[in-house]
């Protein structure tokens, strides 16, 4: 596949693509009603071609500085391949994983696995919620903003967060749930973070005071965001200094990297919290785990708030945004509210993926 299309070319052509695929859903939510068998037939169609075809896409990319942070994971990977050890590293797991699969697959067989890791989740959490209108929640996740970046170039920490996704499929087993949630950490410290913020969630589950905190964050962060950085670096996530170099360390030439208070980043950031306002104080819609994954994001991305102004804060704001689209179709899926709900998911999705496809061809292309 990679021989067909030009490195360069992969992210407009996975964008046009969700743009081609997200128009056409909007036609099929205008003129049909969600139940109708035409519907459901294509939505699941649509929906295992989608998965398939990202995976083996997106995974047997051509290896190349294209993809960012692609070069070093294959020069890794290429050392354990000739027999190199692992060093002493706070990921162990990580390294584990590659060392063992350089030993019996090729880079590219490599990447297509964590790929998998990395989409199959999101395809997981959306059918174990939504059942036969998984199609909805999964090309949300496909959709976002963040989606492509941690798909070809953070792939390890898109993996472990798609693995604590994957954990949550099996929140009424308590076992399996923490056997995600492990696997997550030992891919990638910062999962800490949202594991801890699930975690407190059964304690103390109201949105309302959370909501208000996520508020206070802003004008904490504008007036104190120096010191909330300092204080977050020097206290680290597991003893990870690479963490503490992402708040503290200057921004490369042409990377992603937040500079200054990204008021921008903030509004796309609010997309979520205005949903879930909306829908539990407006359409008075009760759902506990819905509960927990709003005040999980809430917690995420009020400390991502505080940190905003440091260059990489956007390796802090996956923690949240990874559950952006979730908790914005979330009540969507499981209740009906509107006389016309089913194109009003179309229209949610449309403006939800032009963000993305703006984003891409306004502000940086």
């Amino acid at each position: 596949m990679g021989s067909l299309i030009s490195p360069q070319m992969y992210y407009p052509v996975y964008i046009n693509l969700c743009l081609f695929l997200v128009l056409f859903t909007l036609l099929h939510t205008r003129v049909l009603s969600i139940n109708d068998n035409k519907n459901l037939a294509f939505i699941n169609v649509s929906g295992y071609i989608l998965l398939i075809s990202l995976i083996l896409y997106i995974g047997q990319r051509p290896i190349s500085m294209a993809f960012g942070d692609m070069m070093n994971y294959i020069v890794t990977f290429d050392g354990y391949r000739y027999g190199a050890e692992i060093p002493k590293v706070n990921d162990y797991g990580w390294h584990l994983f590659m060392k063992t699969l350089a030993t019996i697959v090729t880079p590219h067989t490599f990447f297509t696995i964590v790929c998998f890791i990395y989409i199959f989740p999101m395809y997981k959490i959306s059918k174990s919620l939504f059942d036969k209108y998984w199609y909805y929640s999964f090309i949300l996740f496909v959709v976002s903003f963040s989606f492509w970046t941690y798909s070809v170039n953070g792939m390890r920490n898109g993996a472990a967060t798609s693995i604590f996704l994957w954990g949550l499929c099996y929140r009424k087993n308590k076992v399996v749930m923490a056997l995600f949630f492990l696997w997550a950490t030992v891919f990638h410290k910062t999962l800490y973070l949202p594991i801890f913020a699930f975690i407190l969630t059964y304690f103390y589950n109201n949105p309302k005071v959370l909501f208000k905190g996520w508020l206070f964050c802003i004008p904490a962060s504008l007036i104190l965001g120096g010191i909330f950085i300092s204080l977050f670096a020097s206290l680290g996530f597991g003893g990870d200094d690479r963490l503490s170099g992402y708040l503290t360390s200057q921004a490369e030439a042409g990377t992603f990297a937040s500079t200054g208070f990204r008021w921008d980043f903030l509004f796309y950031s609010s997309f979520p919290i205005f949903a879930g306002w909306y829908f539990i104080y407006k359409k008075q819609f009760k759902d506990p785990f819905y509960f927990q994954l709003l005040n999980t994001y809430l917690i995420c991305n009020g400390f991502w708030v505080l940190v905003i102004r440091a260059n990489y804060s956007n390796r802090f704001a996956y923690l949240s945004w990874f559950m952006m689209s979730l908790v914005i179709i979330y009540p969507f899926l499981k209740q009906r509210f509107f006389k016309n709900q089913h194109f009003i998911i179309g229209l949610v999705m449309l403006v939800y993926f032009s963000f993305t496809y703006f984003m891409y061809y306004l502000y940086w292309g």
